[in-house]
């Protein structure tokens, strides 16, 4: 059977809202770019708010053993890394360029509200870390 005999939709735009797939990722540090993608599958979009995401992200993290060595950063924002099918930032620890793709975690706003949608990438992240890096993005080895 060939990848095009599955009855599973196969670009963002064919799967509902109700049923969306994201690409969180995981950042441990900025400067030394550790980051782990993490595949978040039957996402409702229309249900499911910053906030919602945030908790359900920091408990999968206190709760895979694959992410142990990511357990030891208070993981409090979250924010667009690119939208499906668009341009990527040439950064590639966290988008500096967009302020407003910041998701408000205090907010009752849906992610659907963000304009998130199937296949979209999400970084979640320590503010105080993030603001650090972002006034001096140097990268270290």
């Amino acid at each position: 059977m060939s990848q095009f005999d599955l009855d599973e939709p196969l670009t963002s735009s064919a799967r509902p809202a109700t049923n969306a797939t994201l690409t969180i990722r995981i950042v441990k540090s900025f400067p030394y770019r550790n980051v782990k993608n993490y595949i978040l599958r039957d996402v409702n979009l229309r249900e499911l708010t910053a906030h919602d995401l945030l908790d359900k992200v920091v408990q999968i993290i206190n709760t895979t053993g694959s992410l142990r060595p990511y357990r030891n950063v208070v993981y409090d924002s979250l924010k667009i890394y690119t939208h499906a099918h668009g341009s990527k930032t040439m950064n590639l620890v966290i988008n500096l360029d967009h302020d407003d793709w910041v998701l408000d975690v205090n907010s009752s706003k849906k992610l659907i509200d963000y304009g998130i949608e199937n296949e979209t990438e999400l970084s979640i992240y320590n503010k105080a870390d993030y603001g650090e890096f972002a006034s001096n993005p140097q990268e270290l080895w």
